[in-house]
């Protein structure tokens, strides 16, 4: 039996196990999903060794970038990007080869292109964690330029109180990598100026829970199109099972 599997600490709420197990059950593959929560980077070569059928792995937080020094090589997106969350195993003779994608950039650009409208040249992207540095690179990948905004002062970013009429005129896409309305803290979301949000903004949040954030209630309000996170999910958890299969 085939056994893929997720690392990251905490591991209380994974999509990842409960969307593969059912997978692999209603489409009778002979394989497993399981949760390998560790508390530190160092456990991740026991993994390795102690399961000799692992083909593949997803990564989640804190561990997308802590894991690529103990990986063989990385995908050309994957390396700009600087954070893995899928990890391809193959085994030949004896030897073990660990190569490191990001299926968070195959999912969200897959997600967002059918939003974009030619009017669409400039980003605004909320947060600079591991998840805004695949959505810089897909929006990249899209010909859109993308400014980071953050709360405290980061090379390359504006703080929110920077957000000025004519920058929020500028960039007509917004992209929530931020935690700030996740469910259940539903009454929040991040500090931007929504007076100047138009019918020509796109909103993306890539949370999923709510279904409707506050973030895109208030773009909703200003005529803004919005969407959230969950095919994106979807989408990187589809490109996940290719990467470890083709």
């Amino acid at each position: 039996m085939q056994k893929y599997g997720l690392i990251g600490y905490p591991l209380k709420h994974s999509f990842s196990i409960g969307y593969f197990n059912e997978k692999f059950h209603s489409e009778g593959i002979d394989a497993e999903y399981v949760n390998f929560e560790i508390p530190e980077i160092n456990d991740f070569k026991e993994i390795i060794e102690e399961n000799p059928n692992l083909c593949g792995l997803n990564v989640t937080i804190p561990y997308k970038e802590q894991v690529i020094p103990f990986l063989d090589s990385l995908d050309p997106d994957t390396a700009k990007i600087g954070a893995v969350n899928v990890i391809k195993i193959i085994r030949q003779k004896g030897k073990v080869q660990l190569i490191g994608y990001n299926s968070d950039i195959i999912g969200f650009t897959q997600s967002i292109q059918p939003l974009l409208q030619p009017h669409h040249k400039r980003a605004l992207i909320l947060g600079t964690g591991g998840a805004s540095k695949a959505v810089f690179h897909g929006l990249k990948n899209l010909g859109i330029d993308s400014t980071f905004v953050s709360r405290s002062h980061e090379q390359n970013a504006l703080l929110y109180e920077e957000l000025t009429p004519e920058i929020m005129a500028e960039h007509t896409v917004i992209v929530n990598c931020t935690p700030v309305g996740m469910y259940p803290k539903v009454d929040f979301c991040p500090n931007i100026p929504y007076e100047y949000i138009t019918p020509n903004h796109l909103l993306y949040d890539l949370l999923y829970n709510p279904n409707t954030t506050l973030f895109m209630k208030k773009g909703e309000e200003r005529g803004a199109v919005t969407k959230n996170g969950l095919e994106m999910l979807l989408l990187q958890a589809f490109a996940g099972w290719e990467i470890w299969n083709k």
